[in-house]
């Protein structure tokens, strides 16, 4: 699927408020996490993936199915802190492409980490890249926790936001809101996933805070505030159904079952 070489991490945290002990959630017999890292192990002898665990035991379950793990530490105040970490002890070098896939998305697409890859390799004005698709549901368009986003005319990122960007001023006037959105330009729903040069991993969590991050509560804007570039990698679908309740888990267990 891909010639380039990468190295995919993923961070696994024991603590998790609605799903506590989540990256070992038995999934088929197989734990969470683990089946995101068989997912997308496959992409490519080049790519390496590795799990960022905080907790021994995730380094254990790791081991066990051959999968490769490091333990770092668990006072991570961010997810970027605890990847900044990753990269060091893997002593990956500045240039080094990283992407960032989350350990609760046992249904991940392995196309999706590798495409962002790829554009981030293709794009050297860019620090990060992630990806988006086409929102077409009004319900999701004014849904903060469905988090949009609006990119110029090569495809980098303008801004991320809760609120519904970009309004249509003219449609969206009288109130006679449509529900399945059929507007220029597509509103986009910005995906979970990014790429990173290794360098600049390491240089993000020294990166003040940004008003409009701790405004919207988006750790990607402060990339955005402090002048760097995020290239978006734009998919007509939506990613597969990620773990953050016990619904969720039972849903894509229900999913794997059958």
């Amino acid at each position: 699927m891909s010639a380039l070489p990468f190295t995919i991490l993923i961070p696994a945290r024991m603590q998790s408020t609605r799903l506590p002990g989540k990256p070992l959630a038995d999934i088929a017999g197989v734990p969470m996490v683990v089946r995101v890292a068989q997912r997308v192990q496959g992409i490519s002898e080049q790519v390496q993936v590795v799990v960022a665990a905080d907790d021994v035991r995730v380094l254990q379950a790791c081991e066990a199915h051959g999968v490769q793990a490091l333990l770092t530490r668990d006072d991570h105040p961010s997810g970027s802190d605890r990847l900044a970490e990753a990269v060091t002890l893997l002593n990956l070098s500045d240039d080094a492409i990283v992407v960032n896939v989350q350990g609760d998305e046992p249904l991940i697409d392995p196309a999706l980490p590798a495409a962002i890859a790829a554009l981030l390799a293709a794009s050297p004005q860019a620090s990060m890249s992630t990806a988006a698709h086409p929102i077409t549901d009004w319900a999701d368009m004014r849904n903060p926790n469905v988090v949009k986003v609006v990119c110029d005319a090569q495809q980098l990122a303008l801004y991320f936001s809760r609120a519904p960007i970009p309004w249509w001023r003219d449609g969206y006037a009288d109130g006679d809101i449509p529900a399945v959105l059929s507007v220029e330009p597509q509103p986009l729903r910005h995906i979970g996933i990014y790429a990173y040069r290794a360098g600049f991993l390491r240089q993000f969590p020294t990166l003040p805070q940004a008003p409009i991050e701790t405004c919207e509560s988006l750790e990607q804007l402060r990339a955005l505030w402090h002048g760097h570039r995020i290239a978006m990698h734009i998919t007509p679908d939506a990613p597969g159904t990620g773990v953050d309740t016990p619904e969720d888990l039972e849903r894509v267990r229900a999913l794997l079952a059958g």
